[in-house]
């Protein structure tokens, strides 16, 4: 049975573990509640954080004059500066994470779909941008998993959310405890997974970790988080995926019969046509792997990058549209 390193992930106290809503609600979230046997959640709530109470009136963003402000309309007072406090300071406390999961269309932890008024008279007109959370997450820690539970509906958006997050916790223990022995058995590993999301910053890893140079350890890890970052800052194209698919069906297809070989390939075809999803198509090389005793690709994270359970491939409808 594979061993996985536990994520460490900030979520949104609403989001199943506190009724900490301005309504004094708490809401329910299937993947949320799907993760917590399989990560180490940090739960946090910004608005009960800077002292407001449950319930509570609605806060709302204001961008009037070029100046971001914290709003509550029913009381009239701003708390932009208590704001700011928090989360200066949560994020001075906070240890090392591999990434967040927020609220969505909330004020202070939504990522991308917030109102923002234009005025503080009512009414206004408003955009959409990031909460006053949200956005110093992505200033402070732009290459860390992030995702609201809306867009984690998503099968597509979710799977890179996962790979994100299962790599970086995997990266993160190799840092604490750092050797060139432990970097090199990280990227032998990986390899496929990099392959396929960037050939190009693939093989820069691979540079880095031969370390012609002899640099010390700290420093080959310093340089390689930094490509290893790059290449998760996009998902994977589904065409450069099938290409390292069949890259690695080459090491098992010699002991393959010719209506195996096809077989597979039917099968890819139909991960290309949105047919079958993706896990589908690894499943069935998994399963050449245990059968011909292949090391090399029993040993890539490829074949099972987060825990089994976690795949599930019912979404919100997009399929490959991540935006």
């Amino acid at each position: 049975m594979q061993h996985f390193a536990e994520p460490i992930v900030v979520v949104s106290k609403c989001l199943g573990f506190d009724a900490c809503r301005y309504n004094k609600q708490m809401l329910s979230d299937h993947f949320v509640d799907q993760l917590a046997d399989h990560v180490r959640f940090i739960p946090v709530c910004p608005e009960v954080g800077i002292g407001l109470g449950v319930p509570r009136e609605p806060v709302r963003l204001v961008s009037e004059k070029e100046e971001l402000s914290l709003y509550q309309p029913a009381t009239g007072k701003v708390y932009t500066d208590e704001m700011d406090t928090f989360i200066d300071e949560f994020f001075a406390d906070l240890e090392e994470v591999d990434g967040f999961i927020l609220k969505n269309r909330s004020p202070t932890c939504g990522k991308g779909d917030v109102k923002i008024y234009q005025s503080f008279k009512q009414p206004s007109r408003s955009k959409r941008g990031n909460g006053m959370f949200g956005q110093r997450i992505q200033e402070t820690f732009p290459y860390a998993a992030v995702e609201d539970e809306g867009r984690l509906r998503n099968y597509q958006i979710r799977d890179h959310f996962l790979t994100q997050l299962y790599t970086r916790a995997r990266f993160r223990k190799v840092k604490e405890n750092p050797t060139m022995g432990a970097m090199v058995d990280f990227h032998s590993r990986h390899k496929l997974l990099l392959l396929a999301y960037n050939e190009k910053l693939y093989r820069q890893c691979g540079r880095i970790t031969a370390n012609h140079e002899k640099l010390p350890v700290d420093e080959v890890l310093r340089k390689y988080e930094e490509i290893m970052n790059a290449i998760f800052q996009t998902p994977f194209k589904y065409t450069a995926m099938i290409n390292t698919l069949q890259h690695a069906f080459g090491w098992t297809s010699d002991g393959l019969s010719k209506e195996e070989k096809q077989f597979f390939l039917n099968t890819l075809e139909e991960y290309r046509d949105e047919r079958i999803p993706l896990s589908t198509v690894v499943h069935l090389l998994h399963s050449y792997a245990i059968r011909f005793n292949n090391e090399y690709l029993l040993s890539q994270v490829l074949l099972q990058v987060y825990p089994e359970d976690l795949t599930e491939i019912t979404d919100s409808g997009k399929g490959r549209k991540l935006s």
